[in-house]
């Protein structure tokens, strides 16, 4: 469902409407049936909502309309005005959507915008989708985020925190098991036998020799070097500045960077509409929009859904490449 009050409803509609276009896998929504047939209604979308008593049933119904499993609960919201009191009802869907695919009843999640400030109101405890799903998995602390779009993948070490505190969480530890998610992920989810990492340096010129700061060579560089001891293709400290133009990219699998921006910047710049957010370290594939709730056009009929599109159909690569590995994403080099 993601944020009730943002463009998620509107964006589920479309990607129904589209399904034929895009090939898309069937899918199903958690939601409110009631809530998107008005949605639909009022965009003006011929699009049949048809509630569904379980994930098997979507199948049959996908066909016929949108499928949507009911929350149990009536969800209401004004377009682009969010609420604390649908948090529960967000947190539900991600609940439910994690627990069929955890059952083997559905084959992935794809999660639609939520809004982290309504949530952090309500009591959230966590900084996003990617640690409350690695809690629902009975796994903190293993996921990683990945952003992917055609051309680049990029995994952030550190995420949401103040740029002023990056270079005192960056450690070599963090480092190096972020690299070994990202690298297990990319061999069971997108079938690279042998993945290559370059890994971002944090300051200009990734620290010029020490002269444009001491993280680069003082914990980046022994990080990597413990990666390649474990079999790791990973490469680097480089220069951020000259680690994303097309040379640069045909030598590796996934860019490792050392913060947020670094690695989402290139990502939205490269291509905006088509970036996709995949969480790895999971036992489920995850996959999202890469981009917000937009609550400032919610309501009118003006979102495109193109990064859902891409969403929903990595995700069915994603499973089925994980359904071929035979594994669950467990540790695939000696961490010894």
């Amino acid at each position: 469902m993601g944020e009730p009050a943002g463009v998620g409803g509107e964006l589920s509609l479309r990607a129904w409407q589209r399904r034929k276009d895009h090939d898309l896998p069937p899918f199903l929504v958690i939601d409110d049936p009631e809530r998107l047939a008005a949605l639909a209604q009022s965009l003006d979308m011929s699009v049949p909502v048809v509630p569904i008593d379980a994930a098997a049933s979507a199948f049959d119904a996908f066909e016929r309309g949108l499928p949507v499993l009911p929350l149990g609960a009536a969800v209401k919201a004004e377009p682009g005005r969010p609420s604390p009191a649908t948090a529960g009802e967000v947190l539900e869907a991600i609940r439910l959507a994690t627990s069929l695919t955890l059952s083997g009843e559905a084959s992935a999640v794809v999660t639609n915008p939520i809004h982290k400030k309504v949530l952090l109101d309500a009591g959230f405890a966590h900084p996003g989708h990617t640690e409350f799903l690695a809690e629902l998995c009975g796994c903190p602390g293993r996921s990683v985020m990945m952003l992917a779009t055609p051309g680049l993948r990029t995994v952030p070490v550190t995420v949401h925190q103040p740029l002023a505190e990056v270079p005192s969480s960056l450690t070599g530890a963090l480092i190096v098991e972020t690299a070994r998610t990202a690298a297990i992920g990319l061999q069971q989810q997108f079938g690279i036998a042998n993945p290559r990492l370059a890994v971002a340096g944090l300051n200009p010129h990734a620290g010029e020799d020490g002269k444009l700061g001491a993280e680069d060579g003082l914990v980046i560089a022994p990080a990597v070097a413990r990666l390649q001891a474990e079999g790791i293709d990973a490469f680097g400290p480089v220069a951020a500045d000259s680690l994303f133009h097309p040379a640069a990219r045909r030598g590796y699998d996934a860019a490792l960077c050392m913060y947020h921006d670094q690695a989402l910047i290139p990502v939205k710049t490269l291509d905006f509409e088509h970036g996709v957010n995949v969480t790895l370290g999971l036992p489920i594939v995850r996959t999202s929009p890469d981009h917000g709730t937009a609550l400032d056009i919610a309501g009118e009929g003006l979102a495109s859904p193109v990064s859902l599109l891409a969403a929903i159909t990595l995700a069915g690569t994603l499973a089925a490449n994980k359904q071929a590995s035979g594994t669950e994403e467990s540790a695939a080099y000696d961490h010894a």
